[in-house]
């Protein structure tokens, strides 16, 4: 069975000296990988040209965002109290749940920023959870041809002890320059790779720089090539099939139109979502709701 490649459309982020980012979830041919739900990618951006990430407070609800950098530094404040740096090989997830607020901003003496920025849809019953912040620091593994972090769930005989509410795989992957590599994968789940640098073979399918292979369930190994005198670099997602059908509109997760509208007029009237303190700005507005309702939408079969 060949990949699905799924191309990246450019996102703005901000201003006139907006970051521009590359987004290859959601979109028409795939919601979902597992719940993986959100997936931009940005970078390498010189910040002197582009003013870096300043991005004010603003909410979440029915998620968890998952921070991951190659380069730089980002100041990450929450509406829990917490103040914590997002830096290169260490993973710092934030759940919404009921509703959090937070800031992120490239730190001063960043040069270059590039990452990714993942979200994770909560199942139902869990997506009203209390906020929570989790930081950790997954140490490097070596296989044949690669190294591999694993940030969450299982994966090269090593895991993540950072909590998930559905089954998940989150890791980096560097593969060696005309390298083969064969990992034992979960036959239940959905696999993404996102390449970051580098040329490689997923499934017998080629996939550039920015674009993300899509395998479905029912396989036990992923046999990735690089082909190229350089190293490749890549974003491991998997997860089972995330079966629920959600609405993801501006920062918010819900099941209907009312849960995203409540959770609209909560943040506006500053209600539910809590304060971050130590940003010297105003909270970001929400964008007025659209004039026909919100439709569910689950994953592609």
């Amino acid at each position: 069975m060949k990949a699905d490649v799924l191309s990246a459309r450019a996102v703005p982020l901000g201003g006139p000296r907006s970051m521009t980012v590359r987004r290859t979830l959601p979109q028409r041919a795939r919601s979902l990988i597992g719940a993986w739900c959100f997936v931009d990618h940005y970078g390498p951006d010189d910040v002197a040209e582009t003013g870096g990430m300043d991005v004010a407070p603003h909410p979440h609800t029915g998620l968890q965002t998952v921070s991951w950098l190659f380069t730089g530094e980002i100041e990450h404040r929450d509406s829990l109290g917490t103040h914590a740096f997002v830096r290169p090989g260490e993973l710092n997830l934030m759940t919404g749940g009921h509703g959090i607020s937070h800031t992120e901003v490239s730190t001063p003496h960043t040069t270059v920023l590039h990452g990714v920025q993942l979200w994770v849809a909560l199942p139902d019953e869990h997506r009203h959870a209390a906020r929570d912040f989790q930081h950790y620091t997954p140490p490097p593994v070596e296989v044949s041809g690669a190294e591999v972090r694993v940030f969450l769930g299982e994966l090269a005989g090593t895991a993540s002890p950072v909590r998930t509410f559905t089954p998940l795989l989150g890791a980096e992957l560097v593969l060696q320059p005309h390298a083969t590599t064969t990992l034992a994968v979960d036959t239940r789940f959905e696999h993404g790779l996102l390449v970051d640098q580098g040329r490689v073979t997923m499934a017998g399918t080629p996939l550039n720089p920015a674009e993300l292979g899509y395998l479905a369930p029912g396989h036990d190994t992923l046999t990735l090539t690089n082909d190229t005198d350089t190293a490749a670099r890549l974003i491991l997602l998997g997860g089972t099939p995330f079966e629920e059908e959600i609405i993801m509109w501006w920062n918010f997760i819900g099941r209907s139109h009312e849960d995203i509208a409540q959770a609209r007029s909560d943040w506006m009237t500053g209600t539910r979502f809590g304060e971050v303190k130590g940003y010297d700005g105003d909270p970001l507005p929400a964008p007025e709701l659209p004039s026909v309702p919100l439709k569910p939408r689950g994953r592609v079969r």
